[in-house]
């Protein structure tokens, strides 16, 4: 199988292949491993021809799986949501940094998708009061849940509406996003996995991928508290054209760009100013 994916220019086939076989066979990668010898029956077969056949289309193996491991926890995924991704694990470290696990405060996430980033502040930090915004009705169902099945359904709130819209006038002491901010001149140029198969409304964000950001950034104030953070991913080459807006609103105090592991400017970060 693994041969069959790397023939085809399927990245990561071994680990694909071992994936897709764990999960028709129903345990996970070190079964595999202690259990390499044993027979495959006639159904498991075709379990696994059919899930091949899945990944040969370049349907992601997070969707053919039905989830995907964020921040060290199983989220479900469908195409109405956008697949959790690693550098999106740098958003969380920086939100939880320097931040007691006792303190209760208010937390915001909008775009929020398949509820990785909310749910996982919320379960780090069990004090804070977490709110889940994204404009997709379907994409919420599945932040939801994602909310029961990892107990949390009690502890977040979700909201539909276009980022802000129907958030309420209230603060947060930390705000989140992960908005769109593909390019689309960029589109014809993304991998089969993500163009084809991924929301579209989730990843393409106007001519140069900016067009949400920018909305966040100008249409925060009200929702960030005083001495309060906005966090906010971003795209490569996104980082001067956001820091240069940022700098010119008078609300916030400060700017800082963390880059992810490959050195790529990833993640914005916003201080509001302490005083009204």
């Amino acid at each position: 199988m693994s041969e069959d994916f790397a023939s085809k220019q399927i990245p990561d086939a071994r680990l694909d292949a071992e994936l897709i076989l764990a999960h028709v066979l129903g345990v996970d990668r070190i079964r595999l491993y202690m259990d390499m010898d044993r027979p495959l029956q006639e159904a498991e077969l075709g379990g696994i021809r059919e899930l091949v056949k899945r990944r040969r289309a370049r349907e992601p193996i997070a969707y053919i799986r039905g989830e995907k491991e964020f921040y060290g926890r199983r989220f479900s995924v469908t195409p109405a949501v956008l697949i959790p991704r690693p550098e999106t694990e740098l958003l969380v470290e920086k939100a939880l940094e320097g931040m007691s696990e006792l303190e209760s405060i208010e937390v915001l996430d909008v775009c929020t998708g398949s509820g990785a980033i909310a749910l996982t502040l919320a379960a780090e930090r069990p004090a804070w009061h977490v709110t889940a915004s994204d404009i997709s009705a379907q994409a919420l169902a599945i932040a939801r849940q994602n909310a029961e099945r990892l107990g949390l359904a009690e502890r977040v709130r979700f909201v539909e509406g276009d980022l802000f819209a129907n958030i309420g006038v209230k603060p947060f002491a930390l705000v989140t996003a992960n908005p769109p901010y593909i390019a689309e001149r960029d589109w014809d140029a993304l991998a089969e996995d993500i163009a084809v198969y991924e929301p579209r409304l989730a990843l393409a964000a106007g001519p140069e991928g900016l067009d949400i950001a920018r909305r966040i950034i100008l249409e925060a104030e009200p929702y960030v508290a005083v001495g309060g953070r906005l966090l906010m991913e971003i795209g490569q080459g996104q980082d001067q054209a956001l820091t240069l807006l940022a700098r010119q609103q008078p609300w916030i105090e400060r700017v800082e760009v963390y880059p992810d592991l490959r050195g790529i400017p990833r993640i914005l970060e916003l201080h509001r100013i302490c005083s009204g």
